[in-house]
């Protein structure tokens, strides 16, 4: 197993793998309300059942190189996440995504982990468009599009089915020679 210091706050970087079902379940408990605010996460993992089943395609995601899910610990607590929900190696695309429960929100955590998972898909990968979809009442994570020097596309004007309403999505995305530009930037 491997951990990635996202800095000196004790933050690390790791696979969610299905083995940690029980923490993955007992984090999106901690953090049920706040992160099914704009994501479906909460109402996919509702059980240890559901919660390894969600681990488990990821990790058959990770085997066909299509997707991939890492945990964001804080002080040897899961305390959120980032993933690429899909991945198109062939393509050159990828989209990422986050959530966090409330003690972990307002740090910098998803960032500093995007920035690990989007190196790595454009440098190791060969990914060259990464993209992030927000819903557009979602201005935390639009604001992490924005520090990750992401472009607004536009909006998908009510695409979005959540808890039984439409919303709009946003769509933001970063080019390969985009980030490497960034990258370089002090």
């Amino acid at each position: 197993m491997f951990a990635i210091s996202l800095g000196d706050d004790g933050a690390e970087l790791r696979p969610l793998e299905p083995w940690r079902a029980e923490e993955f379940l007992s984090h999106v408990d901690r953090g049920r309300e706040f992160i099914g605010r704009f994501i479906s996460l909460p109402d996919l993992v509702t059980d240890l059942e559901s919660a390894r089943a969600v681990l488990q395609e990821y990790a058959d995601k990770a085997a066909a190189d299509i997707g991939r899910i890492y945990g964001i610990w804080v002080d040897g607590e899961l305390a959120g996440g980032v993933l690429f929900r899909a991945m198109d190696v062939q393509h050159g695309t990828a989209e990422a995504g986050c959530w966090l429960e409330p003690s972990a929100a307002g740090k910098g955590l998803v960032t500093r982990a995007l920035r690990v998972i989007i190196d790595w898909a454009v440098e190791e990968r060969g990914i060259h468009r990464v993209e992030w979809q927000a819903a557009a009442g979602n201005t935390a994570s639009i604001a992490v599009a924005r520090r990750l020097g992401m472009t607004r596309d536009g909006v998908l004007r009510e695409s979005h089915l959540h808890r039984g309403e439409r919303h709009d999505a946003e769509l933001w995305s970063v080019l390969a020679p985009e980030w490497r530009a960034s990258r370089r930037r002090p």
